[in-house]
């Protein structure tokens, strides 16, 4: 009788949203990488990851913790000397490039830096990274 509950589980994981959207720095060979996963459908929230990439040198992926979906908007700030600021919420995360690292990062409500842009769900639910309009 457990066959029938194999043909639903794609149904489960159908709705689910696994999305990823790059920030290319000087090239594409140094980036940060945003990631999020939605584990159920019916979840309003995702985990978040950045993959902090400086080929040769390091690349390094970073679990960030969780956000919510619904209105889902992750600022990205420039502070120098190859540290950046993420911004979600009341979180942030800082990183620096050089090594890739990640830093103590401010309170969110004190982030400092460059705005560079945003990474948000667009219509169809894909990640993507806006820069701010000049």
């Amino acid at each position: 009788m457990r066959l029938p509950f194999i043909f639903l589980a794609p149904l489960f994981l159908a709705g689910c949203i696994s999305e990823t959207a790059s920030y290319a720095i000087d090239d594409r060979q140094h980036a940060l990488i945003v990631r999020i996963d939605q584990d159920y459908f019916w979840s309003k929230r995702a985990s978040l990851r950045l993959i902090v990439s400086r080929m040769p040198d390091c690349q390094r992926q970073m679990e960030l913790g969780e956000v919510r979906l619904p209105g889902l908007e992750i600022e990205l700030f420039d502070n120098g000397n190859g540290t950046y600021t993420l911004r979600a919420d009341d979180e942030a995360w800082q990183v620096e490039t050089r090594g890739c690292t990640r830093l103590e990062a401010p309170e969110a409500d004190a982030v400092t830096g460059q705005a560079l842009g945003v990474f948000h769900l667009d219509a169809d639910k894909k990640l993507v990274f806006e820069k701010p309009e000049e």
